[in-house]
């Protein structure tokens, strides 16, 4: 396991991240527990969930394993989120102090620890102004209830806000980003990776084998069953396989992805997530095993090396649909200049 800096902190974690959002849902207790262990003895060390997942039992069942092992909870770095709704009133979610506050508390029980390394806003909050969110995350860090802060789900412009917001104010900023990221959805590389890269922000990327897709979990033409996350949610499930289905750009890519794989003797799965610890600002990539299996296969992605050309095949198959302009040819150049001049 590689390891690398949590965005401009000097906490150095793994390249992989282990997610629990299926602890306490997909994941019984047991399961769970079986998956942290193997995740650490393979060398990861940075775990990542949520109060929202599982309405607190993720929490919850970290948090037991930690008391249980209490060598290794020293060494693993801990991440959660706040921000939605935990009860059914009307400051029971957002970002606003009153809510952060009791989300963060109730967080740190959860988890039976002092302090979480990593505290991150799960999304953005138009009604609750960034000065308040941010003010408060800095207090967090003045009382030493949390190390660090990021965001996840935030645009390109809500993040570089938010730096200058802190950096003004003399305040704490932020380390991280969590953004949906991988070989079908690129469209972060337009403005939320360079606005990444301009702050010294690390992203850290969810759904890095675009629901199962980027695993060859889905046949061409093949409508999934119950056995696959689609196929579970038949209404929903259907109408996404089909926008992904009936678009050629899913296929292209797979085909790339399968054929790399194969001359590799990797799995697809280990080539879509070497692709994306290949990319520029990412810190470490979200892991989302349900099962041990999963997770195994997962972890064998450090060992893969793409060369030159396999990224150049990948990011060529998978090269995000845009506009001339604000991102297409026109864009470019108006964006950028030759240093040696002309027309």
């Amino acid at each position: 396991m590689l390891y690398r800096t949590l965005g401009r902190s000097g906490t150095a974690v793994s390249q992989l991240t282990l997610g629990t959002m299926t602890f306490g849902n997909e994941a019984s207790e047991e399961a769970s527990h079986a998956i942290l262990d193997a995740f650490v003895a393979a060398g990861g060390n940075f775990i990542d969930t949520a109060d929202v997942y599982s309405d607190g039992v993720s929490e919850e069942i970290v948090g037991r394993w930690l008391a249980a092992h209490p060598s290794e909870a020293e060494q693993v770095v801990i991440a959660t989120k706040g921000r939605f709704p935990m009860g059914e009133g009307p400051n029971d979610l957002g970002l606003s102090r009153r809510h952060l506050a009791r989300a963060l508390d109730a967080s740190l029980r959860r988890l039976g620890v002092e302090t979480i390394d990593l505290y991150q806003l799960h999304a953005s909050d138009a009604l609750t102004p960034i000065d308040e969110t941010l003010r408060f995350l800095n207090d967090a860090i003045t009382a030493g209830k949390i190390n660090y802060y990021g965001f996840s789900n935030f645009t390109g412009w809500q993040l570089t806000k938010a730096v200058h917001v802190a950096r003004a104010h003399g305040w704490a900023e932020p380390v991280t980003l969590q953004p949906q990221y991988n070989l079908i959805v690129r469209g972060i590389e337009h403005e939320i990776v360079p606005a990444a890269l301009d702050a010294g922000v690390g992203l850290l990327p969810w759904s890095p084998l675009g629901g199962g897709w980027l695993s060859g979990k889905y046949e061409r033409d093949v409508p999934p069953t119950g056995s696959t996350r689609l196929g579970e949610n038949p209404e929903r499930g259907m109408e996404a396989w089909r926008a992904r289905n009936d678009d050629p750009r899913t296929w292209r890519i797979l085909d790339v992805v399968t054929e790399i794989a194969d001359v590799l003797g990797a799995s697809r799965s280990q080539v879509a997530l070497a692709w994306l610890l290949a990319q520029p600002a990412v810190t470490s990539v979200i892991l989302g095993a349900r099962t041990l299996e999963q997770l195994r296969d997962n972890l064998g992605a450090g060992d893969v090396e793409l060369t030159a050309e396999q990224l150049a095949a990948l990011g060529e198959a998978s090269a995000p649909r845009v506009e001339p302009y604000p991102y297409g040819g026109p864009g470019v150049q108006q964006r950028h200049r030759r240093i040696e001049g002309g027309r």
